[in-house]
């Protein structure tokens, strides 16, 4: 229950910066406009006069540039990002599409304003026992205006999403980059994380081979030195005490080669899910951990696993590193996105760049996902993995 109004204030926060874009994009569409009337002219100029041109025109595509970028800056108040290139008659032609959609929000929030206006208006005057523009408040005239408002109110909600839409997607399509510069990337991507995956696994194995030559191969050894003195014995109870130790020996070598086998891949994660691996991740930390799992369904198995590794790393790091007294663990979806969020009180001071957490960067941009470190040295630890959905 503690966590729903947290919910309920990110909801707010997030509408009242999409209210706050589209009146920022209503006055610079103005802007836009009057720069698009005056520019114009100056490059048809240019055009007539090569000679002439070049200075006007230079002056022209940077205060173009200048617009696009306070656009991409506005644009970020919707939470998703634009990337820009900002390249030349691009940008006018963004320009020249973007001040009609910002005129377009500026009559959703009219249509928004005067419905809010009008029914304040009829509230107030009838809480005052008078009639505003004659309609008095019977139960049907109430009702029939409720609705109404409640109609009203739907369209101009679906509007406003429609248009933050519409904004981030122009800006996408003329300012973002060409689909060949866009598969290029991607190859480039696609690649550097083929590469961090083989890194990933190497440093895995690596782990796994020093888990077993320290601990099982050493309690191995030991056994067999046991079992060899206890052959060789010629006492009952030195025979005895050999066995107990042997017996002894046997049991910690088992339960270190179940928690190998445990951080290599928990079996739990396929039988019983993501919310109960996680659950036993919390009852082998050693500090208290608070799982607050959000998601309406189960995500894809790469996902899973991804989310998995990404929530015990992080929690073994507080357990271990930060000396943390409590760890908050939330998984939730935000959008298309799975979002995994680690939080811990303890010094701060993690390292991005770390072994551990730059396997799991690795392992999570495999996925199209993104991992972000926030660990001031002071404390406290936000670790932040996003998922697509799909």
């Amino acid at each position: 229950m503690s966590e729903q109004p947290e919910r309920v204030i990110t909801r707010v926060t997030r509408a009242g910066r999409v209210l706050a874009a589209l009146v920022l994009g209503t006055l610079t569409a103005a802007v836009e406009m009057v720069f698009l009337l005056v520019a114009g002219p100056v490059l048809l100029v240019s055009l007539v006069h090569r000679r002439r041109g070049p200075a006007p025109a230079r002056f022209v595509l940077l205060a173009a540039g200048g617009l696009a970028e306070l656009e991409v800056r506005r644009l970020g108040l919707f939470g998703g990002p634009v990337v820009s290139e900002r390249r030349g008659s691009r940008v006018i032609a963004y320009l020249a599409v973007r001040w009609l959609v910002g005129v377009l929000g500026g009559l959703v929030l009219f249509l928004l304003g005067l419905g809010a206006a009008t029914a304040v208006t009829l509230v107030v005057g009838w809480s005052r026992g008078q009639n505003p523009d004659g309609i008095p408040p019977t139960p049907w005239i109430v009702a029939y205006l409720a609705i109404a408002g409640a109609v009203m109110l739907f369209l101009d909600i679906m509007g406003i999403v429609g248009v933050a839409a519409l904004e981030v997607g122009i800006a996408r399509r003329f300012l973002g980059p060409s689909s060949t510069e866009a598969l290029e990337r991607r190859v480039a991507e696609l690649a550097e994380s083929r590469a961090g995956i083989v890194a990933v696994v190497d440093q895995e194995r690596r782990r796994i081979e020093r888990d077993l030559h320290d601990g099982v191969q050493q309690r191995l050894v030991a056994l067999a030195l046991l079992i060899g003195r206890a052959r060789r014995g010629r006492s009952q109870e030195n025979l005895d005490d050999l066995l107990r130790q042997a017996q002894q020996e046997a049991q910690e070598a088992l339960s270190e080669l179940r928690e190998v086998a445990w951080r290599i891949y928990p079996t739990g994660l396929d039988s019983l899910g993501l919310h109960d691996a996680l659950s036993a991740v919390a009852g082998r930390a050693g500090v208290p951990v608070t799982v607050r799992y959000g998601l309406a369904r189960r995500p894809a198995g790469m996902v899973e696993t991804a989310a998995y590794f990404v929530v015990r790393e992080a929690v073994t790091n507080a357990a271990k590193h930060s000396g943390a007294g409590e760890v908050v663990v939330e998984i939730e979806e935000e959008g298309e996105m799975i979002v995994v969020r680690v939080r811990d009180d303890g010094s701060g001071g993690a390292d991005p760049s770390g072994g551990g957490l730059s396997g799991l960067a690795r392992r999570v941009a495999a996925l199209d996902g993104r991992l972000t470190v926030d660990s001031p040295p002071s404390g406290p630890t936000t670790i932040t993995a996003e998922f697509p959905c799909g």
